[in-house]
């Protein structure tokens, strides 16, 4: 006799959480049987897409990454279970199941006190940051829309921001003034919302940027492991196993707009290609605060920030 699923007694369970141990229900009307070894095979990129389950008795079901499948307790081995395919039948040898990346602890209370408190209000430390620079219209700009009011929530508040602080460190050699603006987003927790992290991700590799290269290395440390806050907010080990993965192919290929400045040295567009070098600077910026990464390491890094710096501020 077939059961029907409802007769079944199963839960379902996501691909990348299934242990050894777990008894699955194979694609098919078969029992449920017991799992020996899981193992995750990734796709061309590097990103995980496929679980393989052996079990016990040598067979193999293959399931994508993020699949729920029908799992069910020992004794219902002896049942059948829903029907939800065809089964492959190949015995392999398994590694282990791999682990999840080490998670980065965020700084300490002691280390978050090098971070000054604002000299007076967000929009005072904004106005004292642009007197000294009067008469260049974009500090002035952003200055003068930042002091109406200054609200934390708002994404182009932000981004304003941030742009001002790149604006008074790469721009006009005002290291200081630029931390003291960066420093009223540095402060700001990750929320999950990646449109406002932008910003404070910028202000986080521009204040280690400028603290690395006015020796407040400790300093530096903090807004480093506050950049990485994302890092260790996923739970989930299989999850944060994909993250990292995907996290490190960027660092390893970061977009550094070679082929957009080519074209713009190539048709003479002086303009273009230094925009297109501030967004390579930050890139660079942010690797830097990362440590570097396996294709470009700190001092190739340094040297090519320092060509950077020189090609926006000529």
């Amino acid at each position: 006799m077939t059961h029907s699923p409802a007769s079944q007694q199963y839960k379902e369970k996501q691909a990348g959480d299934l242990q050894p141990g777990d008894f699955v229900f194979p694609p098919g009307d078969g029992p449920a049987e017991e799992i020996r070894g899981v193992e995750v095979q990734n796709d061309d990129y590097g990103v995980p897409a496929l679980v393989l389950v052996t079990t016990v008795d040598g067979g193999t079901v293959r399931i994508a990454v993020g699949s729920n499948v029908p799992v069910g307790d020992p004794d219902s081995s002896t049942s059948a279970g829903p029907e939800t395919g065809t089964r492959a039948a190949a015995a392999v040898a398994v590694p282990p199941r791999p682990e999840a990346p080490p998670a980065h602890t965020g700084p300490t209370a002691e280390e978050m006190a090098l971070i000054p408190q604002p000299d007076g209000t967000p929009e005072a430390v904004v106005r004292a940051a642009a007197a000294g620079h009067q008469g260049k219209s974009g500090v002035q700009v952003l200055a003068e829309r930042l002091a109406k009011g200054i609200n934390t929530k708002s994404g182009s508040c932000l981004r304003d921001l941030s742009d001002l602080a790149f604006d008074l460190c790469i721009v006009h050699r005002d290291p200081d003034h630029a931390l003291a603006v960066a420093d009223l987003l540095n402060v700001l927790p990750f929320d999950g919302n990646l449109d406002r992290w932008a910003s404070i991700e910028r202000a986080l590799a521009l204040s280690s940027f400028i603290c690395r290269e006015a020796g407040q290395g400790d300093r530096a440390s903090v807004y480093e492991k506050l950049l990485r806050a994302p890092e260790s907010q996923e739970e989930d080990p299989f999850k944060a196993l994909i993250n990292a993965r995907v996290r490190q192919r960027g660092l390893n290929e970061p977009n550094l707009y070679d082929k957009e400045i080519s074209r713009a040295i190539d048709s003479g567009n002086s303009e273009a290609e230094r925009e297109w070098r501030f967004l390579r600077l930050e890139s660079l910026l942010f690797l830097r605060a990362h440590g570097g990464s396996k294709t470009i390491d700190e001092g190739e890094l340094s040297r090519r920030i320092g060509n950077e710096l020189e090609a926006v501020r000529a």
